[in-house]
C-alpha cells in the first residue's frame, strides 16, 4: 500500500470533515444532500439546481417539475415550482410558493431582498411570488430565511434565529394541500384570515385545486369539513368532543404517535396535531380527486401508508340519508339508510329507488304547546352526532338538565351530551342531517310522541323485599325516580 505523504493525509482529513462531520453537508444520495445549508441571507440566491437542507436532513427546498403519469404526461423541466419535500421522500411535496405561477424554464431563483422579503424571480428578474411579509417591524438587509426540521420556512428578523424572535413570514401560515405536525388549520375570528388545506389541480399539476379541508367553526361544536369547488359540503368529522372529533373513532388509535388540539379562544379556532417522540413522518393530504388521506411513512418497506381516509364509506356522504336519515355501513348496499324511530320515507318510491336524500317525516305530532306536554325519548346508541349548524350548546347544563330543557322547548327535536365525559348539552330544534353508525360513538335522545315510545317496567328497591314498580314511557324517568344518597 503506498504511504501517503503530508499533503495526501491533509487531502484526506478534508474530505473526511466534509462528508462525515459537518452538519449540513452530507453524502449524495442520503436524505439531505443538497448544497449544505439550512440557511438563506440576503446577497445569496437559491437557484434552480440548489437546495437548502433542514439541520436533520428531514426536508428539502428547492425547484422541482411534477412528476408525469405514463409515458403520456412524462415530468417536463419547463413547468418548474419553488417546493418543500420531505428529503426520503421527493414525490411528497407538501408546500409550493408559485402553484398558478410556473416558471417556464430552469433560469428560476430565490432570493432575499433588502426589505426582508423572499423574492422567487424568473430569468429574466421578473417577480413570480413574494413572501409579502406579515410584519414589517424588524424587517432589514439582515433578515434570513431558514428551513426548520417541521418543514416550515420561517424569515427572521435580524439577530433572531430559530426559536428566538418573531417570524415575520412562515410558510405555516399559507398551507397548500397538506398538514404536517405543528401546522394548524382553521380561522382567525378577529381578522377573518382562514387556513385550509386546498387541493391540487391534478396529480401532476399543483395549482389551485377544487376541494378544500377547513375547521368549521359555525355549528354549536368545531368539526372538520371537506368542501367541493362550490363550498358544498362533501364529508364532515363530526364534532370535536374533547379528545377527538365525534365521527372519527380511529383517531384513538394513533394516540401512542400524535396528540391532537382543538383550539377555541376568542381570538381564534384552530385544528392540529404533534407528533409524539419516535413517532415517524406523517402528513395529512387532500387530494385532486377529494379524499383526506392521513399518510404515515414506514421505513421498513420506504413507502407510506394511509392510516385513514375519507370518505371512507358510502355514509361518509355528507346527508347521505337526509333529514331523520340513519345510514348504517354495515346493512345491506340497498338499505343502508333507514328512519329514524318515529319517522318514515318521505319518499317511499324514490327510497326503493336507492335515493335516500328526500329524508324522513315524523309519524306522529309531538305533543308540546308552552312546554307542557307528554312527549318523551328515545335514545339512539353509538353514532357520529348530526351536523349541528342548527342546534344550541351549553356546556354548563349536565345530562338531565338537557332533557329538562329540551322539553321545554317545544321545537326541540333531539337532545345529546357535548362531551365525551357527558357534560354540556346540545340541543337540535331543526330536522338534523347526517346522522350515521360509528364505533365508539355518542349517544343521541330523539324527542318522540308518547305514542311513539314502547313502555318501560321501572321497579325501584324502597327498602328490603319492598319495591315500588310503575309502567313508564321513558326510562329516563325511571332514573329520575332513584333515590339519591
Amino acid at each position: 500500500m503506498p504511504i501517503l505523504n503530508h499533503q495526501h493525509r491533509l487531502l484526506v482529513l478534508q474530505i473526511f470533515f466534509v462528508l462525515f462531520l459537518s452538519p449540513h453537508i452530507v453524502v449524495p444520495g442520503s436524505p439531505a444532500a443538497g448544497k449544505f445549508s439550512d440557511v438563506l441571507a440576503n446577497g445569496r440566491n437559491v437557484s434552480d439546481g440548489d437546495v437548502l437542507v433542514s439541520a436533520g436532513g428531514s426536508f428539502t427546498l428547492g425547484f422541482f417539475s411534477p412528476a408525469g403519469s405514463g409515458a403520456a404526461q412524462p415530468a417536463t423541466r419547463s413547468r418548474r415550482y419553488l417546493g418543500i419535500w420531505f428529503s426520503i421522500s421527493p414525490e411528497a411535496v407538501h408546500w409550493v410558493a408559485n402553484r398558478d405561477r410556473a416558471l417556464n424554464d430552469t433560469s428560476g431563483a430565490l432570493k432575499m431582498s433588502d426589505a426582508g422579503v423572499l423574492l422567487l424571480l424568473d430569468g429574466a428578474g421578473k417577480v413570480v411570488w413574494s413572501s409579502s411579509s406579515s410584519s414589517s417591524a424588524g424587517s432589514s438587509s439582515s433578515s434570513t430565511a431558514q428551513l426548520l426540521e417541521s418543514g416550515n420556512l420561517v424569515v427572521h428578523a435580524q439577530g433572531s434565529g430559530s426559536g428566538s424572535g418573531t417570524a415575520l413570514w412562515q410558510s405555516f401560515d399559507y398551507p397548500c394541500n397538506t398538514l404536517l405536525p405543528g401546522m394548524k388549520i382553521g380561522k382567525n375570528r378577529w381578522t377573518g384570515a382562514e387556513w385550509y388545506l386546498l387541493s391540487w389541480r391534478t396529480a401532476v399539476d399543483p395549482s389551485l385545486g377544487n376541494y378544500r379541508y377547513v375547521t368549521d367553526a359555525d355549528g354549536a361544536l368545531p368539526e372538520n369539513d371537506l368542501l367541493d369547488g362550490n363550498d358544498t359540503k362533501m364529508y364532515r368529522t363530526g364534532v370535536w368532543n374533547g379528545k377527538r372529533f365525534n365521527g372519527v373513532p380511529e383517531m384513538a388509535s394513533f394516540a401512542d404517535m400524535f396528540s391532537f388540539q382543538l383550539t377555541v379562544s376568542p381570538g381564534e379556532v384552530t385544528y392540529s396535531y404533534v407528533a409524539k417522540a419516535g413517532a415517524p413522518f406523517s402528513r395529512v393530504v387532500v387530494t385532486d380527486d377529494g379524499v383526506v388521506r392521513r399518510l404515515v411513512w414506514d421505513a421498513a418497506t420506504r413507502a407510506w401508508k394511509t392510516f385513514f381516509q375519507a370518505p371512507g364509506d358510502s355514509c361518509d356522504s355528507y346527508a347521505k340519508c337526509g333529514a331523520f336519515g340513519l345510514c348504517d355501513s354495515n346493512a345491506w348496499a340497498t338499505s343502508i339508510c333507514r328512519c329514524v324511530k318515529g319517522f318514515s320515507p318521505v319518499s317511499p318510491a324514490a327510497c326503493s329507488m336507492r335515493e335516500f336524500s328526500g329524508g324522513c317525516r315524523r309519524n306522529v305530532a309531538l305533543d308540546c304547546i308552552n312546554g307542557i306536554g307528554t312527549d318523551g325519548f328515545e335514545v339512539l346508541h353509538g353514532v357520529k352526532l348530526p351536523d349541528t349548524h342548527n342546534a344550541s350548546l351549553d356546556m354548563a347544563l349536565k345530562l338531565g338538565e338537557c332533557k329538562v330543557r329540551c322539553l321545554a322547548n317545544c321545537s326541540c327535536v333531539a337532545y345529546a351530551a357535548a362531551d365525551f365525559s357527558g357534560s354540556g348539552c346540545i340541543i337540535w330544534t331543526n330536522p338534523f342531517v347526517d346522522l350515521r353508525f360509528v364505533d365508539d360513538g355518542q349517544d343521541i335522545y330523539l324527542r318522540l310522541a308518547s305514542s311513539e315510545i314502547g313502555n318501560v317496567l321501572c321497579c325501584i328497591v324502597l327498602k328490603k323485599n319492598l319495591f315500588y314498580c310503575f309502567v313508564s314511557l321513558d326510562l329516563m324517568n325511571c332514573i329520575s325516580y332513584l333515590p339519591t344518597v
